[in-house]
């Protein structure tokens, strides 16, 4: 289990004299108060409390691209420098939406700078 990154919590039995009940968590995360109680048919109960941190708490950034910063002249330039006729030529209506597609992407990376911000909260 720690070759996942797992940890196993039980250590006494559940069912006679076998640990058959498992609580197993990611090692960061913190179990308190684990306790093996009263049965329940034929195996016993196992109570405790995990601690969870509140998602909202967390800051998370991701990244969006910042068309204030960008430069669509050059992006313009790049964009017009393939000889479209050729690149497209012997190729179906698929093939040539992948490669205009893929020739935008990449203009779009070269030209347009990334920016990290902070997720607001998500509209109803």
């Amino acid at each position: 289990m720690s070759t996942n990154s797992l940890q196993q919590h039980v250590n006494e039995p559940t069912r006679g004299n076998n640990i058959l009940d498992l609580v197993m968590t990611t090692n960061d995360l913190s179990i308190n108060g684990l306790e093996i109680t009263d049965k329940i048919s034929d195996h016993q109960m196992i109570d405790f409390s995990l601690e969870v941190q509140d998602p909202n708490t967390r800051t998370q950034h991701k990244q969006v691209l910042d068309y204030k910063r960008a430069n669509f002249e050059l992006m313009k330039e790049e964009l017009g420098s393939y000889n479209y006729e050729v690149l497209m030529s012997n190729t179906n209506t698929e093939e040539c939406y992948m490669i205009l597609k893929e020739k935008i992407a990449t203009a779009t990376e070269h030209h347009i700078p990334r920016k990290r911000v902070r997720p607001t909260d998500n509209p109803l």
